[in-house]
């Protein structure tokens, strides 16, 4: 369970997201060129788009791009930073689960660092109506590895001292995690995992922790306030201005499966 239940809300951290999230390096994107996945000509989806970061840096290779998010306050800042940099993505403030678009009408569906909040068995019906034949779906996460990484480390056992239910830390190189349901839609066509070290200064590394779901999607106002002053006393004690923080990519690449995937899965299961 995430968080052991205990309640988030990421639109009270909209604009530190906004500020702070777009840290991906060049190696991430270029992995999902790679793919065909965001290319002249496609429609793309990007559900959970948070505040847009992965159709806004995409929008370059010239795919039609609409990006979904719960979050209304999320939403508000991904049309923001799209306006000002002139780009013509289609944001919606609607749940992933409830995703209303024409049948097989999108090339891809993409997914980054928020897969894990779906409810797959929701989820997946739609995506694969929404999806074309032989559509696909990438997964993408990145994480910061606190077991190889003294910085990363000191920060997170910081988020946890003030909030001990987050269960985002800990983190250790893994493949994207398929649960049974989403391979009855789709079949698993390549994963890949890699590291990298990612530049920050005090400032931006600051600003990436306090917009975690740990810190400012949950923390009281007190609590905060008295985790900002704690965490920035800390960074001037232990980094210079300028470091990196060793970070592990993960990407699973998917294609819907054809016919009835219910109809499939009940005569596996008398066989």
């Amino acid at each position: 369970m995430i968080d052991h239940g205990k309640a988030f809300d990421w639109g009270k951290t909209s604009q530190d997201y906004a500020k702070f999230r777009d840290i991906y390096p060049e190696s991430f994107y270029q992995k999902i060129i790679s793919r065909n996945i965001g290319i002249q000509g496609q429609k793309i989806l990007d559900i959970g788009t948070g505040t847009g970061v992965l159709p806004r840096n995409l929008y370059q290779y010239g795919a039609d791009w609409t990006g979904i998010d719960a979050s209304e306050n999320q939403i508000q800042e991904a049309k923001r930073l799209a306006n000002q940099q002139g780009m013509k993505i289609h944001f919606q403030a609607v749940p992933a689960e409830q995703a209303d678009f024409s049948e097989s009408y999108f090339d891809a569906v993409t997914a980054c660092q928020c897969f894990w909040y779906f409810k797959p068995e929701l989820l997946m019906p739609i995506l694969k109506k929404i999806l074309k034949p032989d559509g696909k779906i990438l997964i993408l996460q990145m994480e910061w590895l606190p077991f190889e990484d003294e910085i990363a480390q000191a920060s997170e056992n910081l988020v946890l001292k003030y909030n001990p239910d987050w269960t985002g830390a800990g983190e250790k190189r893994h493949p994207v995690y398929l649960s049974d349901t989403v391979l009855q839609y789709a079949d698993l066509i390549s994963q890949e995992e890699y590291a990298e070290q990612i530049p920050f200064t005090r400032e931006t590394w600051h600003g990436r922790m306090k917009s975690c779901r740990g810190v400012g999607a949950s923390l009281s106002e007190k609590d905060f306030a008295d985790w900002e002053q704690e965490h920035k006393k800390l960074l001037s004690q232990i980094v210079p201005e300028n470091f990196k923080i060793l970070h592990y990519i993960a990407m699973a690449e998917l294609k819907i499966k054809k016919g009835n995937c219910h109809e499939r899965n009940y005569f596996s299961q008398i066989r």
